[in-house]
């Protein structure tokens, strides 16, 4: 994948989708744990789905790019794995504090 030529308007194309994407996940978060959470919200089911999003990665870019699952053939898979999962639970940690900030901003 680093090999292949780029197309023109890909970075763009690609930050929309991760973004939408991000966004599609913190849906679910509110559609499976509701408004309580978003009135009242919690680490716990931020970083349950934080940590879960990152399936994505390990089982469809990775495999996609050739790097395979969970960056089996990478010359380091401990520490892309490692990141990967760094990198979601920090999302997790955003979901929270978004969620905090608007609870704290806009009560409902």
């Amino acid at each position: 994948m680093a090999q292949a030529p780029r197309i023109r308007g890909e970075t763009p194309v690609g930050w929309v989708a991760h973004y939408a994407i991000g966004i599609v996940f913190a849906a679910l978060l509110m559609a499976v744990w509701g408004l309580d959470w978003a009135r009242d919200p919690t680490l716990l089911p931020a970083l349950v789905v934080g940590i879960s999003t990152v399936v994505a990665p390990f089982f469809i870019m990775q495999p996609a790019f050739g790097a395979g699952i969970a960056a089996s053939k990478t010359h380091n898979p401990s520490t892309a794995r490692l990141r990967g999962l760094i990198t979601h639970l920090s999302f997790g940690v955003g979901l929270y504090a978004a969620a905090l900030f608007s609870a704290h901003l806009f009560p409902i």
